[in-house]
């Protein structure tokens, strides 16, 4: 597409085009091209005609990775997830407004005043709150209360569906007494150490195994990938930075941090008038200039007697503390500094800052590095950007690029379009971009894709192999593996059988017994989950009888005899959390029903 963009651009047909796409600009504005052309390229998913946008999706990834509960490398997985519960919010909302469920503005007012997140110490909404709460996640007010709205619409429809369903009390009852059941039993587990006699496999069940499940043994698609990456901070650590720049980001850094400070204070307006204050301010500041410690010349000279007791020590402020013009002094001096007069609130005021509670210089150098030479580099890195975008458009290589760029051409490995792993060509839209049709079958470069606000990424297909299943003599051993763990489980599970047999028979066998006694389904034991389950989908055993029946484990098998059933004590606790549980599974599943029919009658595009 791109280089039929180029060789078109030409030609009259395309300046026919582009006259049209400027007239429907000039007269209707941008969004008129998509009439023309066809959706909004934003639009991800079409559901009934309903778009989903791109910056929807977007949102909603940046809102999940800032709560810092998904790693960084499960984003992709994340934003895949967040398409799919978009898909099912629209399906539901479409429901619940075409049933006519509705939400009044008062509604959604008192739901707002009540989340507790919005509110102050003494328990009230504070609208200061509410909305640096809201942009801290990325809403507006308004944007807030129609998803507030919608999502309160979706509520009524599934907390209607989950009432809807009930439970007989007989069922309630059944229910208490199985789970109250305590089962006593005996198990053996048996294992490769217990199986019979060695096991053989020839060719013919290694070909057979293979051609049945042929599709555990395919490659799939796969590219090896040129790429140029421009790495800002990379460019920064090669940066050259001076000693004097540092010092200044240092002082920047720290210009708001808390201070501790003393002051000289002269009133105006009652005893003295101004230009009397003022001139009792400058012989303060001569006598400071002349030599005379700071306390003393408090000491001599300021009105604010309990302050100037203590040597003019005012504490540590942080900004706000004392105003504006105050701050403005304050916050302007370096440790030991002390201010021209400054004048607020009929006071004149000299200020000394004794001491800066910030890092030291040394303590932030490598942070200060990384900072400055960021700022240093970025414009060299925007021509960079600039460079590579109109470069690699170009180009009919990467080489070329990278060497006008001054980088390296890198490669990769073998890539499949879901391959997941660590480094850039595993972020989101990298793989993507690399399987697109002008990349993979054009045989273009890819457009320069944005990883973050520090690096530039642009990909080339260096080599491309189709999907294909692989020899027999290529995975033979994975074949025989499966084939062996096959044929162990097939042996083992014809051992415990024979087992069962002779034990129904009166027979004893020679095995340690396990013994797991009084169990009800929800304990925690010992033995396998697996192995309790089986337990108590056996049938009972009559009086001073035992039940027998084996049961296939992921790396073996287990004999079990199940030797009394008990109805067990009551436990009014347990029985109603499990009663809740169940009414709430019924309620999902009903729900998911609900969702699973939406979607199956839904035009869905992607």
């Amino acid at each position: 597409m791109l280089q039929s963009i180029r060789n078109g651009s030409r030609s009259w047909g395309a300046k026919i085009i582009i006259g049209v796409m400027v007239a429907a600009m000039a007269l209707f504005g941008v969004e008129s091209l998509f009439g023309l052309f066809g959706d909004d390229p934003n639009q991800e998913i079409s559901v009934n005609g309903e778009p989903i946008m791109r910056q929807q999706i977007e949102l909603e990834v940046q809102r999940a990775m800032r709560s810092g509960q998904v790693p960084p490398e499960q984003e992709r997985q994340l934003r895949n997830d967040i398409r799919d519960e978009l898909v099912t919010q629209t399906l539901l909302t479409q429901y619940a407004e075409e049933g006519g469920l509705y939400v009044s503005e008062d509604q959604v007012d008192q739901l707002i005043v009540g989340i507790p997140e919005f509110q102050d110490e003494d328990g009230r909404f504070s609208p200061d709150i509410f909305r640096n709460r809201l942009s801290g996640a990325g809403y507006t007010p308004l944007s807030f209360r129609e998803e507030l709205e919608v999502d309160v619409k979706r509520q009524q429809l599934q907390q209607g569906l989950a009432f809807s369903d009930f439970t007989l009390d007989n069922e309630r009852q059944r229910l208490a007494e199985l789970q109250r059941q305590q089962r006593s039993f005996r198990y053996v587990m048996l294992d490769e150490d217990d199986l019979e006699g060695d096991i053989e496999i020839s060719e013919d069940e290694l070909q057979s195994y293979y051609e049945a499940n042929a599709d555990r043994f395919e490659r799939p698609e796969q590219v090896r990938l040129e790429y140029v990456l421009i790495d800002r901070r990379e460019m920064a650590r090669n940066a050259d930075v001076d000693e004097e720049a540092l010092r200044e980001a240092w002082l920047e850094r720290n210009a708001d941090a808390d201070r501790r400070v003393s002051h000289i204070m002269i009133t105006f307006g009652d005893e003295r008038d101004r230009e009397e204050a003022r001139q009792r301010a400058e012989e303060a500041l001569q006598a400071l200039e002349n030599g005379e410690s700071f306390a003393d010349t408090a000491l001599r000279y300021s009105d604010d007697t309990a302050s100037a007791e203590e040597g003019g020590d005012l504490g540590t402020i942080s900004r706000g503390f004392f105003g504006d013009a105050f701050d403005e002094a304050a916050f302007s001096l370096d440790e030991g500094e002390t201010s021209s007069i400054v004048e607020m609130d009929s006071a004149l005021h000299i200020i000394r800052v004794t001491d800066i509670e910030r890092a030291s210089f040394e303590d932030q150098r490598d942070s200060l590095r990384e900072d400055v030479a960021m700022n240093e580099v970025s414009d060299a890195f925007n021509d960079k950007v600039q460079q590579l975008i109109d470069e690699s458009f170009a180009a009919d290589d990467l080489q070329s690029v990278a060497e006008d760029l001054s980088l390296p051409l890198q490669e990769s490995d073998w890539l499949a379009r879901n391959d997941q792993g660590s480094g850039v060509l595993f972020e989101p839209g990298v793989l993507e971009q690399a399987f697109s049709n002008d990349v993979l079958e054009e045989g273009y470069n890819s457009e320069v894709i944005e990883l973050d606000e520090d690096r530039r990424l642009v990909v080339r297909v260096a080599d491309h192999r189709e999907q294909t299943q692989l020899p027999l003599d290529e995975v033979r051993d994975e074949v025989e593996a499966a084939v062996r763990a096959q044929r162990q489980q097939e042996r083992l599970q014809a051992q415990a059988k024979d087992m069962v047999a002779r034990l129904k028979e009166g027979e004893s066998i020679d095995k340690q017994w396990l013994e797991a006694n009084n169990v009800r389904r929800q304990d925690e034991v010992t033995a396998s989950q697996l192995i309790v389950q089986a337990a108590f989908r056996m049938p009972h055993p009559d009086d001073g009888e035992s039940t027998y029946q084996t049961t296939v484990l992921p790396t073996g098998v287990a004999l079990l005899a199940l030797d009394e059933v008990t109805a067990g004590d009551a436990d009014e606790e347990r029985e109603r959390f499990v009663a809740q549980m169940a009414q709430q599974l019924r309620a999902q599943a009903i729900i998911q029903g609900l969702v699973e029919d939406l979607r199956s009658d839904a035009e869905i595009e992607r």
